[in-house]
């Protein structure tokens, strides 16, 4: 299958581009703006389906909207229908195109043109009325809040809110490629409007607080709730426009004569990671918890785990090394400790549920 997509170079067309590229039976025919409108007739009549992706929204002249939005749009339907045969051409089009703004006529002009197309040749086209899309390579300081924000964020530099409460319909670039891609390999029959889902809202001051949650994270390691969601993706996004400089980040490393322990990252409801070492007879631990939990895996070295029950007594010991790896769970109302029996230093995961407290420690010294 050979595809066209117009505007290839833009947000929307590298992340397109770059999951087409991964389909090895379909050929990618990339239209830019430093391509000719006069080879756009040649490279339509060779293609199977049209992405046509290309627009403009941010011209110095409102006649520019016209021009590269509804004109271009036009001249691929003259080529289709001069070439005689049927090619399904997909529109991202604007939310924007019921507004009676310049962009947003010069995008409903374009959407007719399609539908003109459709109606006079039943050539098959798919209209998607797109709000805010945001995500990964958009560019930021241009038209896109949410790149804007995410790039003078991450790079220290100031944001402008002129009303905190103004609303945002946004959807992410991954929903919308899904979609494209979806209509691609199953073009549906009964449609000509196409909506991406999930769309989400959200307030530009909500936005600006969010992110600046994500850029504190680093300091207080305690991360939002990045797996699912509206979040998954920001974060996502909010990570995409860090400088190759900021990839990384340092972590206090506590140290004394037993050994380190660093804390890498905590959560607001599933508690924190860490990791200890130990050097080779030294012993860790030696309390008990009422509530909190934990979770321990040794990465290198081999130890041995005592417990004891406060009340019964009773003992429970547990060797384990990292050359066979296994969780080690310690259990409310057994003390605990952690020996290094081995002639190296012992390195060890640990997952607590909660977060440590000090005012709320949960920790009491209780010899095994």
């Amino acid at each position: 299958m050979k595809v066209l997509v117009t505007g290839a170079d833009g947000f929307i067309g590298k992340n397109l581009c770059v999951s087409l590229a991964r389909n090895k039976s379909i050929e990618v025919v990339k239209f830019t703006r430093e391509c000719d409108v006069s080879d756009l007739e040649s490279l339509v009549l060779t293609v199977d389906f049209i992405f046509h992706l290309a627009g403009v929204n941010r011209p110095k002249e409102d006649l520019e909207f016209f021009k590269g939005n509804a004109d271009l749009t036009e001249h691929i339907c003259q080529s289709i229908r001069r070439g005689g045969r049927k090619i399904p051409i997909l529109l991202s089009s604007s939310i924007q195109a019921e507004c009676a703004n310049a962009y947003g006529k010069s995008k409903l002009q374009a959407e007719m043109h399609l539908l003109s197309l459709y109606m006079e040749t039943e050539n098959p086209v798919y209209i998607y009325r797109l709000p805010n899309v945001f995500g990964k390579w958009c560019l930021p300081n241009y038209n896109s809040v949410v790149a804007t924000f995410c790039h003078n964020i991450s790079h220290d530099l100031p944001i402008q809110i002129n009303d905190p409460d103004v609303e945002l319909t946004l959807v992410h670039i991954g929903s919308v490629v899904t979609s494209f891609l979806s209509v691609l390999m199953n073009p549906p029959e009964d449609k000509l409007f196409i909506e991406v889902n999930p769309v989400y809202q959200i307030s530009l001051g909500e936005l600006a607080q969010q992110l600046y949650k994500f850029k504190e994270s680093r300091k207080t390691l305690v991360m939002e709730a990045v797996g699912d969601g509206f979040i998954r993706v920001l974060y996502a996004t909010y990570i995409s426009y860090i400088s190759p400089n900021d990839f990384n980040y340092a972590l206090t490393k506590h140290e004394d004569p037993r050994g380190s322990f660093v804390e890498m990252l905590k959560t607001k409801d599933s508690g924190q990671f860490s990791f200890f070492t130990a050097h080779p007879g030294v012993t860790r631990g030696g309390h008990y918890h009422h509530v909190k939990t934990e979770k321990f895996l040794v990465i290198k070295g081999k130890a041995r785990f005592g417990f004891r029950h406060i009340v019964t007594n009773e003992t429970c010991e547990i060797v384990t090394s990292g050359e066979h790896p296994e969780v080690v769970e310690t259990v409310p109302g057994w003390s605990h400790d952690v020996t290094n029996i081995g002639d190296e230093e012992l390195v060890v995961m640990l997952w607590a549920n909660e977060n440590f407290d000090k005012l709320r420690p949960d920790t009491v010294a209780y010899k095994v």
